[in-house]
């Protein structure tokens, strides 16, 4: 168990880290992804991105 949560807990630095470098290319901006302002909180619902995204890493895990 505590393996899993090292894994979880080194997902999350990763994807905190990546996330900026993401939004410069272009990421986050897509049609698909909302943003709107809600009970006093922004919400961001990547959709687009994440069907992009799990494309790309479909095709790399088919060519490997």
């Amino acid at each position: 168990m505590i393996r899993w949560m090292i894994v979880i807990f080194l997902a999350l630095l990763l994807i905190s880290w990546v996330s900026p470098v993401l939004r410069k290319l272009g990421l986050g901006r897509l049609p698909g992804d909302f943003h709107f302002r809600a009970f006093g909180r922004e919400w961001f619902l990547p959709f687009a991105s994440t069907v992009l995204l799990s494309l790309l890493a479909s095709l790399i895990a088919h060519l490997l």
